[in-house]
């Protein structure tokens, strides 16, 4: 199987990238099921890059219909390290305005249908989420956004609702009062299971709307949200191939998330469900 150096995985609006060279797409099937869709391998700025739109081509899957798992799992099976997480997000402050970039670094998931973790079937695992993306990466994202003269927010809390219904007013303002800086459907969940997998996590959130809180601002819908991301679209894929053409040499404390992290006496551990996450546990048994 051809091994990549960095995964991306896009989001609304987000849905192909013509512009990867030398690409070319495969079918994977991974142990917790088929990603969302073909995954889509090419090169970037000179390193193999995958690819895949996290609804599915023509946007077929709502928030909670998404299989997480599977889509990270694959990027995990293709050799990949570090996971690009691009998103369209609502902003909870004023000064967050849209088409900003929020490079968030704390998640409050309050998400209830989805599978958000590897370790269950006979293994359990307790990794950590004080810091839940990767530090190096962040930075230069930062740095990057910085020398393209965006309007960027280095760091903030992202709030993972359920969906697919937008806030009520009642919820906006409530979620204003807890402090966070935007909300979304999708990353929070994805931030969790990068981190059980071991990879570098580096979220991108585009914000698209003033959720519905702002009263000088128009109400949120899908229309604005599309509207407003194909603005910022173009800027991710050039963030993206100026972080690929500087990617750090080895990988940070990222790669050792789980050392220390697994309870399960190894031999209570069912044959089934070694073998489903050996790609993951087996240099810790």
């Amino acid at each position: 199987m051809e091994k990549v150096e960095l995964a991306v995985i896009g989001g609304s609006g987000f849905y192909s990238w013509p512009e990867l060279e030398n690409s070319d797409s495969l079918s994977l099937v991974t142990p917790f099921g088929s990603p969302s869709e073909r995954i889509v391998i090419g090169e970037l700025a000179g390193k193999k890059c995958a690819f895949l739109a996290r609804h599915g081509l023509g946007h077929r899957l709502n928030p909670a219909e998404v299989n997480y798992r599977a889509n990270l799992f694959a990027m995990k099976m293709l050799g990949a390290k570090t996971l690009i997480s691009v998103v369209a997000v609502g902003s909870l402050k004023e000064e967050i305005h849209p088409t900003d970039l929020v490079i968030p670094d704390q998640y409050v998931d309050n998400t209830f249908k989805r599978e958000k973790t590897f370790f269950a079937d006979g293994i359990a695992a307790h990794v950590s989420l004080a810091q839940p993306t990767c530090p190096r990466y962040t930075a230069q994202a930062h740095k990057t956004a910085l020398q393209m003269e965006l309007r960027v927010h280095n760091g903030g809390t992202y709030f993972n609702m359920e969906g697919p219904q937008f806030s009520s007013l009642a919820e906006s303002l409530l979620y204003r009062q807890f402090g966070f800086s935007v909300i979304g459907m999708t990353q929070g969940v994805e931030a969790k299971l990068a981190r059980e997998l071991e990879m570098c996590f580096l979220p991108l959130a585009f914000v698209t709307d003033y959720d519905c809180w702002h009263q000088g601002a128009e109400v949120v819908s899908t229309e604005m949200i599309i509207r407003n991301l194909q603005l910022t679209v173009n800027s991710a894929k050039k963030m993206i191939l100026e972080i690929s053409s500087s990617l750090p040499i080895g990988q940070c404390d990222c790669g050792n998330a789980l050392a220390g992290a697994i309870v399960t006496d190894p031999d209570c551990i069912p044959e089934e469900t070694r073998r489903k996450l050996a790609l993951v546990i087996s240099r810790y048994l």
